[in-house]
């Protein structure tokens, strides 16, 4: 299991080191602090503070270092397998796997099937879990906990993917699981993002844009000393949900505040590249279309489904919905134009809001269902609900 303390070894070359010139100065081999940069070993407890002060950091800062253990490639091997037999045995390097198996699997997710990723994430989720329970370490549960909030948030996504946001118990089941992981370790990034999900399950699953509003309201609170670009998106499903019930105005005010706190974006915000001006956009069109707006709506979701060429589950939901503001135009050969591309997104995917949207768009299109192009439409419409 190939891994690196990057940070430790960041902190030596910013002190003026190398592996050979540190390992002189605290006496000892070379090796030593070549397995310490590897996650093979740590330091002994009598070296630390002669550590820290070679490197100019704190003892904390050292503490925070030597638990980065980064994987290089997430290969199982016999440290992993011991780990799930002895469990209280799992220690950093145990950790850093999983986290690593499961941002491969969270990098999948805007790409692959929620289908194909269930079953990988749940065996991920279930180790985290085991393992957790288990361990010994006071450091190594926290790290796992760590890993379980986002692993716990993962599932969430995808079981409600899978259920074509039908079931709406379990996924609010995983969302909350993710909450209390992350409060148990204090991150506010974590705990926002898992209550905005069920903010989503509210609005769109459940259909209750009050209670959509409070938890991504809620979001929004969490976030904001974390994130900027999160509390911006927290704010946009706030202005989503005003939407859903016609108030223009708290809308409006919603989109406002998103925008300002998308300005306030800086390069310590970590989720900053996760949430930007297409989310906005995407968004906003989705306002502006339950507003009774599909002539704002168009041009914005236009721009946004180029935009998002390669995030297949985001680019679905904004093509449904511009598929949407070209029927209420009744622009209906570009409709249809963007109904197929609609379709196309989500025979990639299997899920997400895209295949709701595209249901939806079908039934406003029944109006024509005796036209050969609707015909066309209604039949890929058919295949598709008859694979899924």
């Amino acid at each position: 299991m190939p891994a690196k303390r990057i940070r430790l070894a960041q902190r030596r070359k910013a002190a003026g080191f190398t592996q050979e010139g540190l390992a002189e100065h605290l006496g000892v081999e070379r090796s030593t602090v070549g397995r310490w940069e590897s996650g093979e070993t740590e330091p002994q407890a009598y070296l630390r503070p002669k550590l820290a002060c070679a490197l100019k950091i704190t003892a904390e800062e050292l503490q925070e270092a030597l638990a980065d253990v980064t994987v290089i490639q997430a290969q199982p091997n016999e440290r992993m397998t011991y780990a799930l037999q002895n469990p209280a045995s799992a220690d950093l390097m145990v950790v850093a796997y999983l986290h690593e198996r499961l941002r491969q699997l969270d990098e999948s997710y805007d790409k692959a099937s929620s289908t194909g990723l269930l079953g990988p994430a749940g065996h991920v989720h279930g180790q985290v879990k085991f393992l957790r329970e288990n361990a010994t370490n006071p450091r190594v549960r926290r790290a796992l906990y760590e890993v379980e909030a986002d692993s716990a948030t993962l599932m969430g996504q995808l079981v409600w993917d899978v259920s074509q946001r039908r079931d709406h118990h379990a996924p609010l089941g995983y969302f909350q699981e993710a909450v209390d992981a992350a409060r148990h370790v204090r991150d506010p990034s974590t705990e926002a993002y898992a209550t905005l999900r069920m903010s989503y399950v509210a609005l769109y699953g459940e259909k209750n844009p009050v209670r959509g509003v409070m938890l991504a309201e809620q979001a929004a609170e969490v976030a904001k000393v974390a994130s900027p670009s999160l509390t911006g998106l927290s704010l946009l499903h706030v202005a989503e949900g005003h939407a859903m019930k016609g108030a223009t105005n708290e809308c409006e005010a919603a989109l406002r505040k998103a925008e300002d706190q998308f300005d306030r974006v800086h390069g310590d915000d970590v989720a900053a590249p996760y949430y930007t001006v297409n989310e906005y956009n995407r968004l906003a069109g989705s306002c502006f279309l339950f507003l009774g707006l599909p002539e704002r709506a168009e041009p914005i979701l236009r721009m946004t489904t180029r935009a998002l060429a390669n995030k297949k589950k985001s680019q679905a939901i904004a093509l449904g919905n511009l598929t949407l503001a070209l029927i209420r135009q009744r622009k209906l050969d570009e409709a249809a134009s963007a109904m197929h591309r609609t379709i196309d997104a989500v025979e990639l995917t299997r899920g997400g809001g895209g295949l709701n949207l595209a249901f939806s768009a079908g039934r406003e299109l029944r109006q024509w269902r005796n036209e050969p192009w609707a015909q066309d439409i209604n039949d890929r419409l058919l295949a598709l609900m008859a694979a899924i």
